[in-house]
């Protein structure tokens, strides 16, 4: 609650929270910060000013006195509402001396920062408020922080029948993976070993995933919790059985391999993918030359035309891979991993928002002219729209009309233009834009690249602290923004803020690479 003599009505923005659970609150110890804080309020208008009331400056009205026994009443009545209203006016005074205000600035910024870490760690917790019907109203939910971009946690209180549901799933997909395993351990010391029904519970999960129409999963805001638990388990499960060791034979493994990668394609996401990418190769590294284990070559084949064709893509993807298989239909892990990787090179590189080389296209050719739409978080300008106000339906931008390619980032946004020049705004920190500082750029501004190069593609970091890729016409690769653990790859861990270029085996000999949360790959 906002005391009554501030007069100011709070107006909490939800898209703001992650900002706000970033900002630190020893700033308001500070008569300086306290006040930038408070600015910053007032410009995303969370802060509004009211008009403060007259009626108590007015004063009591002079009452008709009568010659009765009333009149002594009507006096001190008369006197207390004198009283009442010189108190107001001090009140009101004091209010408005430097003190006070300062005070009220640091009471409303701390009150906005414990607020966005509430709906930050404790949402999950708390009742949904009841909806406004106000336009002005801010929406729930948490689409501002790349770290959190899969909901995990439930959205309500959880009712007695939501949690009797969640301990009876739980408790029955446990069950079910202890006796797998107990079986597979059973089922392998006998002569000859037995572990069919391990085998046919996983074959016939299978079959039914595949019955399910494509990207059936791709949608977890419709899925509900305890759905998107469950996942998560049997992923687990399916990741540990797949290795050698967990006591699965050689089939139980190509299934699980095989239901790991019809899961991770049905829910249509390139983490899923990636994951499975790492899994495979854990597991042909594990493998002995009498356990190797492969995964069958009409599936892959399926993955393969299935990413192709839900792909927005030009012309027909050409790969150097060859997909293989041997006599038993089956190909290998690390080969099926390097397919599928190239595959998604592939896909990126020709996705209709990138640009080609450029000097491929005769000089007398006209650029085709370039719309761009944007929408969602502008918390940090990275929409470049002159404002900090989130955009819920596409938009057409003004800032990024030369662009040939787009790429966004964590709170950034960089674009390519035909030339190869490379433009970028939004949040600046760790030197994330490449502009040589730490500052938010709220319209696009070109990047200084020495030696001056002509950008192809530029692949933005979605997680932590932000760093970017990009590559040059010649497949040079500039690197620059948060260098912890050595991913800039200039052999530190030092804040890059301009371009630099990375030097070493990979210098003019990439293709493709990109970024995808922590992990930088590379397509040579």
């Amino acid at each position: 609650m906002v005391p009554s003599q501030t007069h100011v009505m709070l107006k909490w923005q939800e898209h703001l929270n992650s900002s706000w659970a970033a900002e630190d609150s020893v700033q308001t110890a500070t008569r300086h910060g306290a006040a930038a804080l408070y600015a910053k309020l007032v410009y995303n208008k969370e802060v509004v000013g009211l008009a403060q009331p007259v009626q108590d400056l007015m004063g009591p009205r002079l009452p008709d006195f009568q010659y009765e026994s009333s009149a002594e009443e009507e006096k001190e009545e008369y006197l207390s509402a004198l009283l009442h209203s010189q108190r107001c006016l001090a009140h009101r005074m004091l209010a408005r001396t430097p003190f006070a205000l300062s005070l009220h600035h640091r009471l409303v910024i701390l009150q906005r920062v414990f607020y966005a870490l509430h709906s930050k760690y404790h949402d999950r917790f708390r009742a949904p408020l009841p909806p406004q019907p106000s336009s002005s109203s801010a929406e729930g939910g948490a689409l501002e922080s790349v770290s959190e971009p899969w909901p995990t946690g439930s959205s309500r209180s959880k009712s007695g029948t939501d949690v009797l549901i969640e301990m009876g799933v739980r408790t029955g997909l446990s069950l079910l993976f202890a006796l797998l395993r107990q079986s597979w351990q059973r089922g392998r010391l006998e002569n000859p070993p037995d572990v069919a029904l391990c085998n046919e519970v996983l074959a016939t999960a299978s079959s039914v995933l595949a019955a399910l129409p494509p990207l059936s999963l791709a949608n977890e805001n419709k899925i509900p919790t305890v759905g998107l638990d469950c996942l998560m388990q049997v992923g687990d499960f399916l990741k540990k059985t797949a290795v050698s060791g967990s006591g699965a034979d050689r089939a139980g493994r190509r299934l699980s391999l095989e239901l790991l990668l019809s899961l991770a394609l049905q829910r249509g996401s390139l983490r899923f993918l990636l994951e499975w990418v790492e899994v495979a190769l854990a597991a042909s590294s594990s493998s002995t030359t009498t356990e190797t284990v492969g995964v069958g070559y009409e599936l892959i084949h399926q993955t393969l035309q299935q990413m192709r064709q839900h792909t927005a893509i030009r012309g027909e993807s050409i790969n150097t891979q060859v997909l293989k298989k041997d006599a038993d239909g089956l190909c290998s892990l690390s080969h099926v991993a390097l397919c599928l990787f190239e595959e998604i090179c592939t896909l990126a590189s020709n996705c209709l928002c990138s640009c080609s080389a450029g000097s491929s296209s005769s000089s007398g050719s006209e650029i085709d002219a370039v719309m761009v739409y944007v929408w969602g978080s502008n918390s940090s300008h990275q929409l470049a729209e002159g404002t900090l106000e989130k955009i819920l339906q596409p938009k057409l931008a003004q800032g990024f009309s030369d662009a040939q390619m787009i790429e966004a980032g964590q709170y950034c946004t960089f674009s390519v233009s035909a030339d190869g020049a490379v433009k970028a705004c939004g949040k600046g920190s760790y030197g994330r834009l490449g502009l040589g500082d730490s500052n938010n750029q709220s319209m696009p501004k070109k990047l200084v690249l020495e030696p001056p190069r002509t950008m192809r593609k530029v692949s933005s970091s979605k997680g932590s602290d932000g760093h970017t890729l990009a590559v040059t016409a010649e497949g040079e690769v500039f690197s620059w923004g948060d260098g912890d653990y050595g991913k800039l790859g200039h052999g530190n861990s030092a804040t890059q803020k301009y371009p630099k270029i990375i030097q070493g085996p990979l210098l003019g000999k990439v293709r493709v690479c990109f970024l995808h949360y922590y992990f930088f790959y590379v397509w040579m």
